[in-house]
């Protein structure tokens, strides 16, 4: 059989080819029509001004789906998951066009990889026909990979709980944060969750972003007892979860007008706070309307790196709370002061430190 002629995208006048542009990349379901390569890759060139807003100069890992999305496929998400059909890619890709840029990171256990850093609009139309449906940037600018220039919270749905109550806790958040001074932007997930996004000065380094985080969601919790900040799932209960670690080192979340894979391909759309309190379905957001919308209304925001504001407030608050630390992520080496890394209903108190070290068992 023929190989099917490849089709071309203008990336912001950059010629950009799209090979197997018909392979169906989302099927139909009832509220959408299927979606094809060509058209992923189109709809990328189509916010080109969202996209690269949130991906301009920041090393960004790629979420790959190169057969399409489809139920019961998996991403994999570490060696266990070598058989999946989606995965991450954090190093630049074979055969990347000449106009792709790089930047290099460091990873928790201490490697390095160069990963793609977008400056132009080309490269996510690229990666859409390199298969990828979502882009994962870090919290930082490749002028300075080491200090974050944002302050990510990750308001995730947990139990019982609705998008309504996703609403609610998302309005608490905004009034904290105008408390405290800070300027706080809103995106849906793309999911079932909600992004709350604030531009801060590049000074601090990644674990004081992650404090100033646990801070947040610790004061939080005292304002709506449908929060949580439990690190363990079988403690979070019908809660909305604050993901604190969404702000460690190579910890990212989908992007500003990133497409998710899952069906009727919704996007993660930045909002006013208004209409967001007014979403009654985040997956009306999608491929077909959030260009649309884009075009009529510009993008929610446009505005966000006009302040980068101070998290001294939310590190107060930190440190006003005890300081006390939470778990980070299983990769991570063991941190200072870090809880002991095993289930609650799993731990035996004797088998650990004052500082959450394991102790062998001597009577083996």
């Amino acid at each position: 059989m023929a190989t099917p002629p490849a089709a071309e995208v203008d990336a912001d006048g950059t010629p950009v080819r799209v090979s197997s542009p018909d392979r169906v990349i989302y099927e139909a379901t009832g509220r959408t029509p299927e979606v094809t390569k060509l058209m992923v890759a189109e709809y990328y060139a189509s916010v080109g001004d969202g996209i690269m807003r949130a991906l301009r100069n920041r090393p960004t890992a790629l979420e790959r789906w190169p057969s399409g999305v489809r139920e019961g496929m998996k991403l994999a998400t570490g060696p266990q998951d070598r058989n999946a059909e989606a995965f991450y890619q954090k190093r630049v890709p074979k055969g990347a066009p000449d106009y792709l840029e790089t930047a290099t990171i460091t990873f928790p256990s201490g490697r390095t990889a160069d990963e793609i850093c977008p400056t132009s609009l080309a490269v996510p139309v690229w990666c859409a026909h390199m298969g990828t449906i979502t882009f994962h940037p870090w919290p930082v600018r490749s002028s300075d990979v080491d200090r974050p220039d944002e302050l990510r919270i990750d308001l995730d749905p947990h139990g019982d709980t609705t998008w309504s109550d996703v609403l609610r806790v998302a309005g608490v958040a905004r009034e904290l944060f105008d408390e405290l001074g800070l300027v706080a932007f809103a995106k849906t997930s793309g999911k079932a969750g909600v992004h709350i996004y604030v531009r801060i000065e590049p000074k601090w380094e990644f674990v004081d972003v992650r404090h100033a985080a646990i801070g947040f969601g610790r004061e939080l919790e005292k304002r709506d007892a449908g929060v949580t900040t439990a690190w363990w799932k079988e403690e979070r209960g019908d809660r909305i979860f604050v993901d604190f670690n969404q702000n460690c080192r190579d910890r990212t979340i989908a992007s500003a007008y990133s497409l998710r894979p899952a069906p009727g391909a919704p996007v993660s759309t930045p909002l006013t706070w208004e209409e967001l309190a007014e979403v009654t379905d985040p997956r009306e957001l999608n491929l077909f309307t959030v260009p649309e919308r884009l075009a009529a209304q510009g993008d929610a925001w446009a505005a966000i790196d006009d302040v980068h504001s101070s998290i001294e407030p939310l590190l107060a608050l930190f440190e006003e709370q005890g300081s006390v630390e939470l778990n980070y992520p299983p990769d991570y080496p063991k941190m200072p002061g870090e809880p002991p890394r095993v289930q609650p209903s799993k731990k035996v108190e004797a088998h650990w430190d004052a500082d959450g070290n394991r102790i062998e068992d001597v009577s083996r």
